[in-house]
C-alpha cells in the first residue's frame, strides 16, 4: 500500500487542477545517487495496464510493478521547511540514505 498525508493529496490535486488534466500521480524509483535508489514522480496522463493503483484521499497513486517492492508501506507527506518545500518520504523498507538525502538503500 502507498498512501499520501492530506497535505500531499491537497497538493497533487490542487497541481492536477491548475495543470487541467492527468489521471494522478506515479512514484517509481531508479538507480541513481551514492546510495542506489532514487524516489520518481511525475504526473499520469495516460494509464499503464501493469501499473498497481492505490486511491488515497481521493487522489490516484501509480506504482510500476519493479517499484513496488521497494516501495510498499511507503506514506509520503508534502512539507515545508523555511522557504523550501517539497514531498517527504516516509518508506519503511529504507535501510539507509546518503548524507545528502538524494538517494537510498533498502
Amino acid at each position: 500500500m502507498i498512501s499520501l498525508t492530506e497535505r500531499a493529496a491537497h497538493h497533487v490535486r490542487d497541481f492536477l487542477q491548475h495543470r487541467g488534466h492527468g489521471e494522478g500521480i506515479r512514484v517509481g524509483v531508479k538507480t541513481s545517487g551514492c546510495s542506489g535508489l532514487a524516489y520518481v514522480l511525475e504526473f499520469v496522463d495516460t494509464t499503464d495496464p501493469f501499473d498497481q493503483v492505490y486511491d488515497s484521499h481521493g487522489v490516484k497513486v501509480f506504482v510500476d510493478p519493479k517499484s513496488v517492492v521497494y516501495l510498499d508501506g511507503l506514506e509520503m507527506d508534502y512539507v515545508t521547511h523555511g522557504l523550501n518545500s517539497g514531498f517527504e518520504f516516509n518508506n519503511p523498507n529504507k535501510s539507509g540514505e546518503c548524507g545528502c538525502g538524494e538517494s537510498f538503500t533498502v
